[in-house]
């Protein structure tokens, strides 16, 4: 009895210590969030403005407060940097006297090739606005190549010493399950919309490599992305495209950078203190004094002397979509059918809303809830001026939910099209019955009760509902593509069966109307409404950093990989959406990461 009482009173013990220890570690957190909300950002004079693109880009900024703290052996957060503090901040900068100049900080960029093209038009319109460099540097082991797209309209492109620049053209590589899922008795069992030769989100379950149609469909929009990214480097560094494909054709990866220099690719090879010289010249900054600097996060919250926006009534709704349609993983919210709606229903029935621009950055997702925007979308076309703009993606259902709109306008290097649909329903009876052991019977009051099941093949009558079930969404999805467009379904279908396409391809062949980002896609729904004043909501209302605090416990898990695993993290979502899907999607074919 006495060794039970002593365990027992161990056993209260270490609760107690651990509840304290949590309670302080809770305080601290607390500590953090509220001293983080409080902080009053000043500008210096003879500031630069970082834009720090060592960061994962997203369309709009967050409000999430761990993002912000450090906290040793607690939880590794993926720092984000919104386009949308980007876009403001250079637009403040240009006549902020306190802002001297532009510190682009370089290494590889987490972001599609889409934000990087508006970063690097808002940097362009920067420059045509004022006076002030713009500083390019990368002191991190590699610049990557969208990095070094971007870098080149810098004023000066510098390079640590020891830093190579990766440039040796688009390459993509696609993981195949077949062979791996036949080891395990896992059988996929697909179905395409008819001629969805090029919608190849499935080919990992059948194939062992890369059907024809899907190698010519990447090799079309990679050459697409990469001759627009080597015009665009060619205007800023002076080389012509022929020179430049030669020099990625030797492969520059690995190469000093004192070769980039001598070949032209960048401006010098410097070390850190050489850099925070030039850094001094540029603010004016005298001896070894510390340069003052001003991240994007923080400039953007600074009101600006003189750029206060007049109050206007008119009102232009800037709804996000962003993320898997109806599909939530890995503490990604995703895009919920009935949320969404629900914020393009409110801005349409709202009369102080004048137009809407809708911001999609997709690859698609369940076809119900595609649908279900698909409908909003519409209806709110029909009462109110609609613009849509793509971001790096806008593909599948991330089209479908788009087409209705007045008009779209996406970046040349937009991913997009993928107008197609598939149907996916894994049968684990090999895996259940062969592998372990485990087997499955079942009794249903009709004859096909036990439609579909997922321990058993489907019958041909299954296969046939399901087929003729996914040819009906796909001429539906045909239908309002060509309803939206202004095209016959039958030219729809020539330029869909689930081909992807980049944005300079979607506007030759009429799914897109204007090249541009967000900012050019708000300016042409105020010109189409005829709005001498406005001002901009963006939907939906932001979290506040409490209520972001408390979906912590929802994002531990997500955190915690992505902290551990860092690059390779896409592998392990990729492989998780894959075994959860089960049922009818309009997706794109796959996840594109062009290296």
């Amino acid at each position: 009895m006495k060794e039970f009482f002593k365990y027992v009173l161990a056993t209260i013990v270490g609760v107690l210590a651990l509840s304290l220890i949590g309670t302080f570690l809770m305080f601290i957190i607390f500590g953090a969030i509220i001293a983080s909300a409080d902080k009053q950002v000043t500008v210096a004079d003879q500031s630069m403005l970082v834009i720090d693109l060592n960061q994962s880009i997203v369309d709009r900024a967050s409000n999430d407060p761990f993002e912000d703290i450090e906290l040793p052996g607690f939880l590794s957060s993926v720092k984000t940097i919104g386009l949308d503090h980007i876009s403001e901040s250079l637009k403040k900068a240009v006549d902020d006297d306190r802002i001297k100049g532009i510190y682009l900080k370089l290494s590889t960029t987490n972001g599609g090739f889409a934000s990087v093209e508006e970063i690097r038009n808002d940097l362009i319109a920067f420059k045509d606005s004022c006076d002030k460099p713009i500083y390019a540097c990368a002191d991190q082991m590699l610049l990557d190549q969208k990095g070094y797209y971007l870098a080149t309209v810098a004023d000066q492109i510098v390079l640590h010493p020891e830093v190579t620049l990766d440039f040796r053209g688009l390459g993509s590589e696609l993981m195949f399950y077949k062979n791996a899922l036949d080891k395990l008795g896992v059988e996929m069992q697909i179905i395409r919309g008819p001629n969805n030769k090029f919608k190849s989100a499935v080919e990992p379950f059948m194939l062992e490599e890369m059907s024809e149609a899907s190698r010519e469909q990447r090799l079309l929009y990679m050459n697409s992305l990469w001759n627009h990214m080597l015009n665009g480097i060619s205007e800023a560094r002076g080389i012509s495209v022929e020179q430049l494909n030669v020099l990625a054709d030797e492969a520059q990866t690995y190469k000093k950078a004192i070769e980039m220099v001598e070949n032209g690719l960048i401006d010098a090879a410097k070390y850190r203190d050489e850099v925070l010289n030039d850094m001094r010249e540029i603010t004016g900054i005298e001896g070894t004094d510390a340069i003052p600097v001003v991240s994007v996060k923080d400039y953007a919250k600074v009101p600006v002397k003189g750029q206060s926006k007049k109050y206007s009534r008119n009102k232009v709704a800037v709804i996000y979509a962003s993320g898997e349609i109806g599909v939530a993983l890995s503490g990604d919210e995703g895009i919920s059918g009935d949320k969404l709606g629900k914020e393009i229903r409110k801005a349409r029935q709202d009369s102080s809303y004048k137009a809407i621009v809708l911001r999609v950055n997709s690859p698609g997702g369940a076809v119900f809830d595609s649908e279900t925007i698909w409908r909003e979308v519409k209806l709110a076309a029909e009462e109110k001026t609609l613009v849509v703009s793509f971001g790096d993606v806008a593909a599948s259902g991330g089209y479908y939910i788009s087409c209705p709109a007045d008009k779209i306008v996406a970046s040349p290097n937009t991913i997009t099209g993928s107008i197609g649909i598939f149907g996916q329903i894994p049968n684990f009876g090999e895996l259940m019955n062969d592998k372990l052991g485990i087997t499955t019977d079942a009794v249903g009051t009709n004859e096909h009760s036990n439609f579909v099941s997922l321990m058993r093949p489907m019958t041909p009558y299954e296969k046939q509902r399901m087929t003729h079930y996914i040819s009906i969404g796909y001429d539906t999805f045909l239908s309002h593509v060509a309803d939206g467009r202004g095209m016959t379904k039958e030219a729809v279908d020539n330029i869909g069966q689930g081909r992807v396409w980049s944005g300079e391809n979607a506007m030759e062949i009429g799914l897109i109307d204007e090249f541009g980002g967000l900012e050019h896609a708000i300016q042409l729904a105020v010109e189409m409404e005829g709005l001498e004043d406005y001002r901009t909501v963006s939907l939906p209302a932001l979290k506040s950093p409490f209520e972001e605090m408390f979906k912590l416990g929802g994002n531990v898990k997500a955190r915690i990989l992505k902290g551990e695993l860092g690059d390779t993290y896409r592998y392990y979502e990729h492989l998780k959406k894959a075994t959860e899907m089960n049922g009818i999607y309009a997706r794109m074919p796959y996840d594109i990461y062009l290296n």
